[in-house]
């Protein structure tokens, strides 16, 4: 598709067709690049994902995504494909928590792979049901009281592991296997949580440090570990790790400049796959926010040149098919399952800059420094216990979103068929998780995964609701406008 070059001295914005000057290109892009970096690898970390394959994966999957959409639009959907938090909870439980008992840390993280591809495939036929149907009708199905309850599922149902990692006993152990907690660990986790926060806080609005708080708080945590050592009489893996340093730099030293990333093939099984891929419920609404906001600021920006509308938010469908496609990559190769960044959407909204050759180039440069080796390895340094902090705050802000959601959506709490959605999906997916082993529910000989469980039952129930509709019901709640309640 033939892109038009906009000269640098009458810039007013560039439209997604856009290609900037060769040099603006790079530098535009390696912005990009520097805005989804904090978020992208911090997820591999937290999942203990390899860090060069994410960033590979990230890079390509935005390529493809929006070849895809230049294709099938004659512009393109200028959004950049990055992990996803919201999948940190499922993942970890695999990869961290070990819910399978599966001693081999690669297979665990293969087993994930399958998961995170079948959530690809969850947005893809989304994707393809919204074009034939429309997104009316999907939202009567898939509800705001169904995707902000998943949404605080997600956050919830496995906080404990947040708490699992910040303590140390997710690794520590005695001598006889028994898990121990560690006070290095417990002051690692909280400075961590407490700066991340402070940080989330007040630096809110300040600029392009103000769209890093967690970067920031696990910095500062990290620079706590470098102080701080393993307690006497602990084991990890088996050996012990008494008296030696949290952060330990031999990876480093012994990793080459350049590698290629440790890419691995998935592994499918039932229990991964409906634990990990109904995920996608709850990030469905979360990409088609961040593709209206994108659209309202493209056409604002095309007003501004006298040119006329794009309307990207015409393409809600193929938006999803390319957050598909884009996790399905991911899974294939063994990076983390993900969405379009809201982070690179406000860049965007800063420098008015909608180019997507630009981000062409961002994903072509990220997935380069895939292959640099002591990158991966610095990376992966990062305590445990700092991810720990960070996981019980960003576990806690999925959930919360999840309300949020609800919230913004008026979701009406006073609707028996609402409140029986919600109450039925929460109690199902975070008392599963809590209560049974691997949050797996035995039911009439099956074991249920207890997210996927959930989000299901939740969805069946609305559907009932839908066929049998409760007249009664409607006609009490027609003419209610607003409930003031006093206290």
């Amino acid at each position: 598709m033939a892109t038009t070059a906009v000269p640098a001295k009458k810039f007013v914005g560039y439209l997604p067709t856009d290609a900037p000057p060769l040099g603006a290109m790079i530098g535009l892009a390696f912005q990009h690049v520097l805005t989804m970096f904090p978020a992208t690898v911090l997820v591999a970390v937290l999942t203990t994902f390899d860090v060069g394959v994410t960033l590979f994966a990230s890079g390509l999957a935005t390529v493809i995504a929006l070849l895809i959409s230049s294709r099938l639009t004659k512009s393109y959907i200028p959004l950049y494909y990055g992990s996803s938090f919201s999948y940190i909870a499922p993942i970890t439980a695999i990869t961290i928590t070990n819910v399978y008992s599966i001693p081999d840390p690669v297979t665990r993280i293969q087993i994930a792979q399958g998961g995170i591809m079948l959530t690809g495939v969850v947005n893809v036929l989304v994707g393809v049901l919204i074009r034939f149907v429309g997104k009316e009708r999907l939202d009567k199905i898939l509800p705001a009281e169904i995707t902000g309850s998943v949404a605080c599922v997600i956050g919830i149902a496995l906080a404990y592991v947040a708490l699992q990692q910040a303590s140390g006993t997710v690794m520590l152990t005695t001598a006889d296997g028994t898990p121990m907690s560690a006070p290095s660990w417990w002051i690692v986790s909280l400075i961590t949580l407490f700066t991340t926060i402070l940080f989330s806080v007040y630096l809110r609005g300040r600029g392009f440090l103000g769209m890093l708080p967690v970067l920031l708080g696990g910095i500062v945590g990290y620079v706590v570990a470098l102080f701080m050592t393993h307690p006497e009489g602990a084991y990890m893996f088996g050996n012990s790790v008494a008296g030696m340093p949290l952060v330990n730099f031999q990876p480093v030293a012994q990793a080459d400049w350049v590698r290629v990333p440790n890419f691995t093939l998935p592994i499918f099984t039932g229990a991964a796959v409906f634990a990990i891929a109904p995920i996608a419920i709850a990030t469905i609404p979360e990409s088609t926010a961040h593709l209206y906001q994108i659209s309202l600021y493209v056409d604002q920006l095309a007003a501004e040149l006298g040119k006329p509308a794009i309307k990207l938010s015409r393409f809600v469908g193929l938006n999803l098919v390319c957050d598909g496609v884009g996790d399905t990559i991911n899974g294939l190769l063994g990076g983390c399952a993900g969405t379009n960044y809201g982070e690179n959407n406000s860049l965007m909204a800063i420098t008015r800059n909608y180019s997507g050759p630009v981000l062409i180039m961002a994903g072509g440069i990220a997935m380069l420094l895939g292959f640099v080796g002591k990158l991966a390895a610095l990376v992966g340094t990062l305590p445990t216990a700092v991810t720990g902090g960070l996981a019980i705050y960003l576990f806690g802000v999925i959930g919360a979103q999840g309300i949020a959601l609800m919230i913004s959506r008026k979701v009406n709490l006073f609707d028996p068929r609402k409140l029986a959605v919600i109450s039925t999906i929460l109690v199902i997916g975070i008392g599963g998780n809590i209560g049974f082993p691997g949050g797996l529910i035995p039911f009439f000989g099956l074991e249920l995964p207890a997210i996927a469980t959930a989000a299901v039952v939740g969805i069946l129930l609305n559907l009932i609701f839908l066929i049998i509709p409760a007249r009664n019901i409607d006609k009490e709640f027609e003419n209610v406008k607003e409930l003031e309640i006093d206290v």
